[in-house]
């Protein structure tokens, strides 16, 4: 088992190191790479998937803190599996009622499956576009409580978030 999990965490480094230099192509102008990126991002959806069946959730104690967040940002990126995408989300909510998962990563992958889903989200952790030099977030349900429910899951206020995206 040891020998499993040290691989499961070298899998889950590797593929998150494929997620970020891919990641540059998920809006490129060129369709070629934006396919790249889709293929790459369902065939890590399709092994969280697999991790999923055989571990559960990858937590932090299971694999380490940094093989844990590349778990979460795989289930992040699988936005064309939304099956993984719920179900990652189902079984992260009860690691973090238990202590063994961040309620701040839980928090975007909430809104990301929300807005997936054609739903409103919650936090405003995902931006539908920039107007006017802004970064506007997708439609929350509750905007009025959008820091209120960011503070409560340790994320910054919205205009501190946006602020980091913009242009100085």
């Amino acid at each position: 088992m040891a020998h499993d999990v040290a691989a499961l965490t070298a899998e889950l480094m590797a593929m998150a190191a494929a997620d970020h230099q891919s990641a540059v192509h998920a809006n490129s102008d060129d369709p070629a790479e934006q396919l790249a990126w889709r293929r790459l991002t369902a065939r890590h959806g399709d092994r969280l998937d697999e991790i999923m069946d055989e571990y559960g959730w990858p937590t932090a104690e299971l694999v380490g803190e940094q093989a844990a967040r590349a778990a979460w940002l795989i289930a992040q990126h699988a936005d064309r599996q939304l099956d993984v995408q719920r179900r990652a989300l189902r079984l992260m909510r009860q690691a973090v009622s238990t202590g063994l998962a961040s309620p701040r990563e839980l928090a975007f992958l909430h809104d990301r499956t929300l807005v997936n889903e054609g739903r409103k989200q919650v936090y405003g952790t995902q931006i539908a576009g920039v107007k006017d030099g802004a970064p506007v977030p997708w439609p929350c349900e509750e905007p009025e409580r959008m820091d209120e429910l960011r503070a409560e899951v340790g994320i910054e206020p919205f205009d501190e978030y946006v602020a980091r995206f913009s242009p100085a």
